[in-house]
């Protein structure tokens, strides 16, 4: 029986798409740890109260890096200005908004070495869950071509192949993965 050339194509893209996501995510969140200098990606899941609807703050105030330890939040509206702190507190991203009544200022403090070992520890938590994703993804498409071995839809020459072929794709991006890790920390523990 001729093996459906569409089918494993599209078990192979959707296994590559994920891991991709994937990557992406863990990208992300580490992106939006805090560490020690000004960043204004800690803000991208905040949101405000903007006249009823909730909208992502970066959309209703311009947000600035003042010294490299200080983000100045500059709502378009003025009257805008206890909302978008109230978000922020909300929000819990670690940092207390200080209003001036016309901008609000972040302070990102300095860290201490124990604050950061917590956020290595993070770091590391973030990159095994990854890993783990990464791990499922592999099971749930060896999964896919073992059932359409059994169903005689391709041969164990050929399951064999896509075998290899996924944990290439799996190897790269777990090595993908420790590498982020592994620059995450280094940039967490420089001082």
């Amino acid at each position: 029986m001729p093996a459906d050339m569409e089918k494993i194509e599209t078990t192979l893209l959707e296994s590559e798409e994920k891991i991709e996501k994937t990557l992406n995510v863990l990208k992300e969140e580490y992106i939006q740890l805090r560490v020690g200098r000004a960043n204004p990606h800690v803000l991208d899941k905040v949101l405000v109260d903007y006249y009823g609807a909730m909208t992502p703050i970066e959309q209703t105030s311009n947000i600035s890096v003042q010294d490299g330890k200080c983000l100045v939040i500059s709502p378009w509206d003025k009257s805008l200005l206890k909302n978008v702190e109230k978000a922020i507190i909300i929000a819990n991203i670690g940092l207390t908004p200080s209003n001036n009544g016309d901008v609000i200022r972040l302070v990102f403090p300095d860290l201490t070495q124990e604050r950061r070992k917590e956020i290595v520890k993070q770091v590391k938590k973030t990159a095994e869950d990854a890993k783990v994703a990464i791990r499922n993804i592999r099971r749930e498409t060896l999964e896919a071509f073992k059932k359409m071995k059994t169903a005689k839809e391709i041969t164990e020459d050929e399951y064999s192949s896509y075998e290899k072929d996924v944990e290439k794709s799996i190897s790269s991006a777990i090595e993908t993965i420790d590498k982020l890790e592994t620059e995450k920390e280094k940039d967490v523990m420089t001082v």
